[in-house]
């Protein structure tokens, strides 16, 4: 990526600033970060890694099928949804943070203006509903089989909410005058929490 272009520095300031504050803030400790293109080799090959460490970590079988579905339906909504800069970039990175008792997974990309406000008010949509409801939709879109032009079904999001069990996080900022980069916040938890 070429030093100079205004959107790649907005956009690695925006991963600067999330690593940054995973650095200073969490008692945990960063198990991957990456900004940059996510071929279909390394989303292969950081979602085995993620995996094993986990296992290595001693994280539970259900644990990692979770974090597993929230890293694959994250990448590939990167690499088939990710848009470029005006230089051909596809500009996005992901940073995983393993906590005692959680996982955060961020993942960043850039997409354009006029899809930000649907990409909000779907994750809202998700926020407001009960984990039942949200199982629910993602069998009801799954079933439908509708395909979008770039061959999704519109379940990423519902899926990173339905294995995540919480509410997703986002953020959008403007870095040109089409472009917005959006990350989007999963948290994981490794344990069970004692129902309220």
């Amino acid at each position: 990526m070429l030093a100079g272009n205004p959107v790649v520095e907005k956009c690695n300031a925006r991963f600067q600033e999330i690593f940054g504050d995973y650095n200073k803030n969490a008692s945990g400790k960063i198990i991957v970060s990456h900004f940059g293109e996510f071929s279909q080799d390394l989303v292969n090959s950081l979602s085995t890694s993620i995996e094993d460490m986990m296992l290595e970590s001693g994280d539970k079988k259900g644990v990692v099928k979770r974090m597993f579905s929230i890293l694959v339906e994250g990448l590939q909504n990167i690499r088939i949804h990710g848009e470029r800069d005006e230089d051909g970039n596809q500009v996005s990175f992901l940073i995983v943070l393993q906590n005692e008792e959680d996982y955060k997974v961020t993942f960043g990309n850039l997409i354009k203006r006029d899809k930000i406000e649907g990409i909000i008010e779907r994750i809202d949509g998700l926020n407001e509903m009960e984990t039942s409801e949200v199982k629910e939709l993602y069998m009801e879109v799954l079933s439908n089989g509708i395909m979008s032009n770039k061959g999704g079904a519109g379940l990423g999001f519902i899926t990173m909410s339905l294995k995540s069990k919480n509410q997703l996080g986002y953020i959008s900022e403007e870095v040109s005058d089409d472009l917005v980069f959006f990350s989007v916040k999963i948290h994981l938890d490794r344990i069970k929490k004692e129902p309220k």
